[in-house]
C-alpha cells in the first residue's frame, strides 16, 4: 500500500519520483542527439530525411503512447485502494491496447508519402525518409509496449527502472547506430537505415527488459501481472480508450503545434527556420522539468483518490504546482542569462544565433505559465478527467498558438515573422494556465465538499 498519511509532507514523494523521470526523459533525448551527430557526419541528405521522418514518427508514436497514459490514473487509483487483482488485469488490458494501437500506427507508417507531402522534400530525400519510416514500423509495437510499462511503473510509484532502461537504451543505440550508419567494426554501412535498424533492436531489447522486470523484480512481482492469461475484454478496452483517447489527442495537439509552426516558419528562410529549430529544441529540454513533476504529481494524486483521501489528493496537486512554479522561475532566470551563449554554442552562423536567442526570450516569458498548465493538466488526468483538458488544448494551442500565430507572423498590419508564432505561444500558454489552474481548483473544491458532506452524514 502507498504511504498516504495525511500528515506527510506532500512535496517529498513528488520530488522522490520526479527526478528519476526527469533523468529518464533527458537521457532519452540523447537518442535524437546521437542520430543527429552520427547521421550528420555520414550524409547531409540522409540527415535531412531522418530529421523530417523522425519528427513525424515521434509525433505518431507519442500520440499513440499518450492513449496508454490512461493506465496512470486507473492503475494509480487501484493501487491507492489496495486492489491488486484489478491492477494486474488493467495492466494486461493495457498491453493488449498497446498491441492494437501498434496495428493502427503501422498501417499509417507503411505508406507515409502523404504524411511527408507538406515538407516538399527533394525526391531522393523523400525516398530515404519513406524507407526509414517503413523500417520503423517494426519498432512501433516495442515502443508502445514500453509506454505501457512506463505508465504502469509511474502509477505504482516505481520510476527508477525507467531511468536505468533509458540509460541502457541510449547507450546501446549510440554504439549500434555508429556501427551501422558508417560501417564500423566490420558491419555494413547502411546510412539512415542503420539508425532505424538500431532503434528497432534497442526498442525490442528494452521491451524485453520491461517484461522481465514486471515478472521478476520485487517491486512488481506482488501484482502478479503474468500469473494468468487474459484475453482482451471490450469493457476494459472501452474504459481505457474513453480516458486515453483524449490524452493521446492532447499529446498530438501539443506536439503538432510546434511541428506545424516549423513548417510555416520555413517560408521565412533558412536562417530563420534554423534559429527557430534551436529555440524549439531548447524549449523541449526545458519542458522536461514540468513534465516530470506533472507525471510524479499525477501518480500521487491518483493514489490518494483511490484511497478516498480527497484532502490529501488536493494537497499533492497543489504541492506539484508549487514545485513546478518555483523551479520554473529559477530555470527562466538561468535561461534569460544563458540564452545567447547557448544559441552561439548551437551554431557557428551569427545570424542564426541571433534569431535563436531572440526567440528563446519567449521561453523565458511563458515558462512559469507552462509549468502551471502542465502540472494542472496531469493532476486532472489523475482524477480521470481528460476530455475537457483536450478542449482546452485544442482552443489554446491550435486556435491561439497556430491561428493567432499565423496572423501575427504573416497577416498583421506589421507582420512579426517567426516572433509572431512565439508571441502567440505565450498568449496560448498563459490562457491554458488560467483555464487548467481554474479547472483544477474547481474540481478539487467540489470533491472536497462532497467528501465533507459524506463524512458529515
Amino acid at each position: 500500500m502507498p504511504h498516504t498519511s495525511d500528515s506527510c509532507n506532500p512535496i517529498r514523494p513528488i520530488l522522490k519520483n520526479a527526478w528519476p523521470v526527469l533523468v529518464a526523459q533527458l537521457v532519452s533525448v540523447g537518442m535524437m542527439v546521437a542520430d543527429t551527430v552520427i547521421i550528420g557526419r555520414h550524409s547531409t541528405q540522409h540527415l535531412a530525411a531522418v530529421t523530417v521522418a523522425s519528427g513525424l514518427y515521434a509525433t505518431l508514436a507519442l500520440s499513440l503512447g499518450g492513449v496508454l497514459q490512461a493506465l496512470v490514473p486507473i492503475v494509480g487509483q487501484h493501487f491507492g485502494a489496495g486492489e491488486r487483482e484489478r491492477i494486474c488485469s488493467s495492466v494486461r488490458q493495457g498491453l493488449w491496447l498497446a498491441g492494437f494501437l501498434s496495428l493502427l500506427g503501422m498501417a499509417l507508417l507503411i505508406n507515409p508519402r502523404w504524411l511527408l507531402a507538406l515538407a516538399l522534400l527533394d525526391p531522393d530525400v523523400e525516398n530515404i525518409a519513406v524507407d526509414y519510416m517503413r523500417l520503423l514500423t517494426l519498432a512501433l509495437p516495442a515502443v508502445l509496449g514500453f509506454r505501457a510499462f512506463h505508465a504502469t511503473a509511474t502509477a505504482l510509484g516505481q520510476p527508477r527502472p525507467l531511468m536505468l532502461i533509458a540509460f541502457l537504451e541510449t547507450l546501446g543505440h549510440a554504439v549500434l547506430a555508429w556501427c551501422l550508419v558508417g560501417g564500423h567494426l566490420s558491419l555494413p554501412a547502411l546510412g539512415a537505415m542503420g539508425a532505424g535498424l538500431s532503434q528497432i533492436i534497442v526498442s525490442w531489447i528494452s521491451l524485453g527488459l520491461c517484461l522481465w522486470l514486471l515478472k521478476n523484480n520485487p517491486r512488481f512481482t506482488p501484482f502478479q501481472i503474468f500469473a494468468c492469461w487474459e484475453t482482451p475484454r471490450w469493457q476494459a478496452q472501452k474504459r481505457l480508450l474513453r480516458l486515453g483517447a483524449p490524452i493521446g489527442f492532447s499529446f498530438l495537439v501539443e506536439i503538432s503545434s510546434f511541428t506545424l509552426m516549423a513548417f510555416f516558419i520555413a517560408r521565412l528562410g533558412t536562417e530563420t527556420v534554423s534559429g527557430h529549430r534551436i529555440a524549439a529544441t531548447l524549449s523541449a529540454f526545458v519542458y522536461m522539468l514540468p513534465l516530470s513533476v506533472g507525471i510524479a504529481t499525477a501518480a500521487q494524486v491518483a493514489h490518494s483518490v483511490g484511497a478516498r483521501k480527497e484532502a490529501l489528493a488536493r494537497s499533492y496537486a497543489f504541492a506539484g504546482l508549487k514545485i513546478a512554479c518555483t523551479s520554473s522561475i529559477i530555470l527562466a532566470a538561468a535561461l534569460l542569462w544563458l540564452r545567447t551563449p547557448i544559441a552561439e554554442l548551437a551554431t557557428k552562423d551569427p545570424k542564426v544565433a541571433e534569431v535563436a536567442a531572440a526567440l528563446a526570450f519567449y521561453i523565458v516569458l511563458y515558462q512559469f505559465f507552462d509549468a502551471i498548465q502542465t502540472v494542472a493538466c496531469f493532476a486532472l488526468r489523475a482524477y480521470k478527467i481528460s476530455f475537457v483538458p483536450l478542449l482546452i488544448h485544442l482552443g489554446c494551442f491550435w486556435g491561439l498558438g497556430l491561428g493567432l500565430g499565423y496572423w501575427l507572423a504573416f497577416l498583421a498590419p506589421t507582420p512579426q515573422g517567426a516572433a509572431g508564432f512565439w508571441q502567440a505561444a505565450v498568449v496560448a500558454t498563459v490562457t491554458a494556465s488560467l483555464l487548467f489552474g481554474g479547472l483544477l481548483r474547481w474540481v478539487t473544491n467540489q470533491r472536497s465538499r462532497t467528501e465533507r458532506e459524506h463524512s458529515g452524514k
